[in-house]
């Protein structure tokens, strides 16, 4: 298929070997749900959860687009590891766009040295943590749901409300005492994410651990975080799409009977299958491409550093939720279309092929597709580029 992967990049060709090693259990994970122990630690191995990281900090100074392309060959048979290292560029990129000097040589060198995993407990829209001030930093106790990541991370992004209303963020040890994980994740899609809840008892946060503040406003620079979490997902429906239809042609091929009043000996003889085989093909090619066309344009703009333009980053901004849009409306019609051509057979916990759809859903509704359409258009009839913020 014209969307197979480019293993001339080394990064491919080594997702392209642990996704064959994560295959063989994915079903069987994606029912047990829990913490990918093992699986974390053969990514590490592979040097992967550095490869972005610059290389004046130890990293491979990795592209954009060979990270994504990475997201996407996990998620062809496991999203929930395609989100966990997908989102663990997210805090360690805060890092780079808003930590001082002294904490991107700490951190990231930290990082680029022993392959860390990073995981956040910081979603913006639950204001359920908070923190009263000490002498040398803060003590926070709450919550944070929706906390990704943070079951197998070496360090957490978290984040609480001061006395103020404003919002703090810091890095700090995943095993830190105060920190909870309370494993308590029931989505029905992504289930080895561990994007459930964190609790914070009496956590300790020094000074030196906060990242930036909240009187540092946003430049179109430190505001990619927003892009690079858009384009993650957009990955992970692309590589669901993917990995749907690979396994779905797979299942055809070999399984599926023809239809009794079909006329045709084989299943994939029948004209409707072919036809429909086309059509999720043509979507799946489509949605690759507008994938790769984002990724370019985020590689664009994260080149040009702190001197981004606002313009610049909208461009990129507008592709990003191009590709968004159409990959999770892919994702989820391929996904669930798939089984029409498969047969009634095909629809068993055995199979897990409903894994597919699952994922994608679950995360598709976390960012409506609707008011990402009304961005898209506001920008074609007035030329106004989506104001930065949380997921756009």
């Amino acid at each position: 298929m014209s969307f197979e992967r480019d293993v001339t990049d080394p990064l491919v060709a080594r997702a392209v070997e642990l996704k064959t090693i994560f295959h063989q259990d994915a079903v069987e994970r994606d029912k047990q749900g829990g913490r990918p122990i093992e699986q974390i630690r053969l990514l590490k191995e592979s040097g992967l959860p550095s490869a972005q990281i610059p290389v004046g900090y130890g990293g491979q100074g990795a592209s954009w687009l060979s990270i994504l392309r990475v997201v996407r060959e996990f998620a062809r048979t496991d999203g929930s590891l395609a989100h966990l290292y997908g989102y663990h560029h997210l805090p360690l990129n805060l890092v780079l766009f808003r930590g001082s000097s002294a904490q991107k040589d700490h951190w990231l060198r930290a990082s680029a040295a022993g392959n860390l995993m990073w995981g956040n407990s910081g979603n913006a829209m639950s204001k359920t943590s908070s923190g009263r001030r000490t002498d040398t930093g803060w003590v926070v106790n709450g919550t944070r749901p929706f906390s990704s990541g943070s079951h197998i991370a070496d360090y957490i992004q978290i984040s609480w409300e001061n006395p103020d209303g404003e919002r703090l963020t810091a890095a700090v040890p995943a095993d830190r005492p105060g920190i909870v994980i309370e494993d308590d994740w029931d989505g029905i899609g992504q289930r080895q994410t561990g994007s459930g809840t964190v609790s914070f008892k009496d956590l300790e946060i020094l000074d030196e651990e906060l990242i930036s503040s909240p009187q540092v406003p946003l430049t179109p620079y430190t505001s990619l975080t927003s892009l690079l979490q858009q384009s993650v997902l957009l990955n992970v429906f692309v590589g669901s799409a993917q990995g749907a239809l690979d396994e779905g042609k797979e299942y055809t091929s070999t399984l599926s009977r023809p239809w009794i009043y079909s006329g045709v000996e084989k299943h994939t003889d029948d004209p409707w299958i072919k036809r429909q085989y086309g059509e999720l093909y043509i979507k799946t090619l489509a949605a690759t491409e507008l994938a790769d066309k984002a990724a370019r344009s985020l590689d664009e703009a994260f080149n040009q550093g702190p001197g981004l333009t606002a313009g610049d980053r909208g461009a990129a901004a507008i592709d990003i939720a191009t590709a968004n849009v159409y990959a999770g409306e892919a994702g989820l019609a391929v996904s669930s279309e798939i089984f029409e051509v498969m047969g009634a057979r095909s629809a068993t916990n055995a199979n897990g092929f409903d894994r597919f759809w699952r994922n994608v859903r679950t995360h598709t509704l976390h960012n409506p597709a609707e008011y990402k359409k009304r961005t898209i258009g506001t920008w074609l009839l007035s030329g106004e580029f989506p104001v930065p913020a949380m997921y756009r």
